[in-house]
């Protein structure tokens, strides 16, 4: 066994091949490649060798050419690369350069190339990447696809969070310092479980549950000193409004200023509940879809962002010819819906000054013949870096305008529980209408005999004890009117 050390394998030389070279590039393209180049210690181009489809018909004009000039600029170091590489007897890298054809397009070729001895001329192979670049082309354009439909659906999703934001969400305004409730929309009062005539000037700490209520009064705080809104998830104090244990719910507070007086936009929203990937998102487009109010949300000179199908067919309705298609996207609020008495301009006006406006009559319409009649709801949606309003109107049947106030109120709120069929289960939809109900028929016994709960008692057939735990369940107070509360 031979002791000698190991020594670099010396390139063999290629010399003798030197005068082949002319044959031996059309060899290559007629086996391997696309075209072949025999250059020149001066780096020019001295013959050129093209397989069965010619690379480009220029390429018959490049002999006498540098190299470097056949290419474009950004890829002339690699040619000089490889020259180099060539002339110092090893065989290049493979390197991609782009050569200008005719028409101003770029024609991608994959060059390796050797030195035929060394004094012999350079062989360059290159591989014509037109058919990778293709593929690769399809390729970027079908993943730039994927990711426009990933954002349209991200957008779609958002839209329907919005707009079920706006229908859903409790708004409430209140004091910045004292956290008195200033004014909140039905939602708020359906959350919380109060009536809004006895809730003005209450804390709104009274009904967070004694587990979250430092961290709600710390969003507070923090909103209040930076001015910048915040939001956390906390649990509503248990037993208020339908729920009988903590509810968890999604917080956000943002800070502004009426007449001079700081005060909190609280959006109240209760917390969803895992659940299989995009369920979620499928629940709130059907209920958006589903509703029966008329969602919205403009921007800050009421032109339409998005909407739900239920304003689109209030649109449709309101136009000069009923049933006339109405893009709504884009459009002034007013133009669309007609607002003869300018009782849109002033909702929003209020909503932007107050952060909320719950309730307002308004009557609608292009066409004087059919005039509708609608109960407009709004508030500001501060959430992002463009100032938004989200409305919503509900029609107003006149049919029920014989029915007492409370009927009326069962019947809206049974209706709202209507559209939630297909997002909650059956024995949760009787839950909540046994309990509507419930509440209604306590309030009207009471408001037959305020002074007396004991007659209040025995018109429902139960115990005095039976009747103020129920009352303590709605959160009912004895002697004084029912108000909105849970019904609306």
């Amino acid at each position: 066994m031979s002791n000698a050390p190991n020594r670099p394998t010396e390139p063999p030389d290629l010399g003798a091949l030197s005068e082949l070279a002319p044959q031996l590039a059309q060899t290559f393209v007629s086996i391997a490649s696309d075209i072949a180049l025999v250059i020149d210690d001066d780096g020019v181009i001295r013959n050129v060798a093209q397989g069965a489809e010619p690379l480009t018909g220029g390429a018959a004009h490049w002999v006498g050419r540098h190299w470097v000039d056949t290419v474009t600029g950004e890829t002339r170091r690699k040619v000089e690369m490889m020259l180099s590489e060539a002339r110092a007897g090893r065989v290049t890298q493979r390197r991609e350069v782009n050569h200008q054809a005719d028409g101003g397009t770029e024609i991608p070729v994959a060059y390796s190339a050797v030195r035929l001895g060394a004094k012999g001329p350079v062989l360059a192979v290159g591989r014509d990447l037109r058919s990778v670049a293709a593929i690769q082309q399809r390729f970027v354009e079908a993943q730039q696809a994927l990711e426009r439909d990933y954002w349209r659906r991200r957008q779609a999703e958002a839209r329907y969070r919005m707009l079920f934001q706006v229908a859903t969400d409790g708004v409430l305004v209140i004091d910045a310092h004292s956290y008195a409730m200033v004014e909140a929309n039905r939602a708020a009062a359906e959350l919380f479980g109060r009536v809004m005539a006895h809730w003005a000037g209450q804390s709104v700490l009274a009904s967070i549950s004694s587990v979250s209520r430092a961290a709600v009064e710390e969003l507070f705080v923090t909103a209040r000193t930076s001015g910048r809104p915040g939001e956390i998830r906390a649990l509503l104090a248990p037993g208020e409004g339908l729920a009988v244990a903590p509810v968890p719910a999604d917080l956000s507070a943002t800070p502004f200023s009426a007449d001079g007086t700081l005060l909190l936009l609280v959006r109240v929203r209760v917390a969803e509940v895992a659940a299989e990937p995009g369920s979620a998102s499928l629940r709130l487009a059907s209920f958006v879809d589903r509703t029966p109010d008329a969602v919205v949300i403009t921007d800050s000179q009421a032109r339409v962002l998005m909407s739900n199908t239920a304003f689109d067919l209030l649109c449709q309705d309101a136009a000069p010819m009923p049933g006339m298609p109405m893009p709504s996207t884009g459009q002034n609020l007013t133009d669309l819906l007609g607002d003869a008495k300018g009782c849109l301009p002033a909702i929003l006006a209020q909503a932007r000054h107050l952060g909320i406006v719950d309730q307002q009559l308004c009557t609608i319409g292009r066409n004087e013949a059919v005039m509708i009649d609608v109960e407009v709801s709004a508030a500001l949606l501060a959430e992002g870096d463009q100032e938004c309003m989200g409305l919503t109107l509900r029609r107003i049947d006149h049919r029920q305008g014989t029915l007492p106030p409370q009927v009326r109120q069962l019947a809206s709120a049974i209706d709202r529980l209507a559209a939630q069929v297909g997002l909650m289960s059956l024995g949760d939809l009787l839950r909540e209408t046994s309990e509507l109900a419930e509440r209604h028929l306590l309030e009207e016994a009471i408001a037959r005999h305020p002074a007396d709960l004991s007659q209040a008692a025995a018109l429902l057939g139960i115990s005095l004890d039976d009747l103020w735990a129920r009352m303590r369940h709605h959160r009912l107070e004895a002697g004084k009117p029912p108000g909105p509360g849970l019904l609306n």
